[in-house]
C-alpha cells in the first residue's frame, strides 16, 4: 500500500471525528505487515481531559484486534492545516512505546502534502521503562 493510499483511508477516518469543540477533525490509519487498515479519529468531550486523538485510537484500536508492535508497518494522520498535521506530546508519548522504530509515519493535510518521519525523529528523547 503506498502512502498515499494509507493517507486517503486517514481521511476517511477523519470524516467520523467528533469534534464540536475544536472543530478540528483529525484522522489516522494504521497499517500491519498483512495489509490489515485500523482507523482512529479524533473524539472529544466537554470534560476536554476526556478526549481521544485520532492516531491512539487507531493504535489502541489495532491493539485490541490482536495486533502487536511487530504487525505494524506504518500510521497516516491527517487533517486540515497547512502543513503536514504533526501529532500531540501525548500521542508521541504513546507511539514510542507502541509503535515499532522502524514504522513509518505518514504526516499528512487535506492538500496532498505527506511528511514522512519515524517516532525517534518525532521523540528523540522518549520516556520509557528504562527511565522508571
Amino acid at each position: 500500500m503506498t502512502a498515499e493510499d494509507l493517507v486517503y483511508q486517514a481521511i476517511e477516518a477523519r470524516e467520523m471525528s467528533y469534534s464540536p469543540y475544536s472543530k478540528f477533525a483529525v484522522g489516522a490509519a494504521l497499517l500491519t505487515k498483512n495489509d490489515e487498515v485500523y482507523l482512529g479519529t479524533n473524539i472529544e468531550n466537554a470534560a476536554f481531559g476526556l478526549s481521544m486523538c485520532a492516531e491512539r485510537n487507531a493504535l489502541y484500536n489495532a491493539y485490541c484486534h490482536g495486533i502487536s508492535q511487530e504487525d505494524i508497518e506504518a500510521i497516516a494522520i491527517v487533517a486540515d492545516t497547512e502543513l503536514p498535521v504533526s501529532p500531540c506530546g501525548s500521542c508521541r508519548q504513546v507511539l514510542s512505546e507502541l509503535f515499532p522504530k522502524s514504522g513509518k509515519i505518514y504526516l499528512a493535510n487535506m492538500h496532498g502534502d505527506i511528511k514522512e518521519t519515524t517516532i525517534d525523529e518525532l521523540l528523540p528523547y522518549s520516556f520509557d521503562s528504562d527511565d522508571l
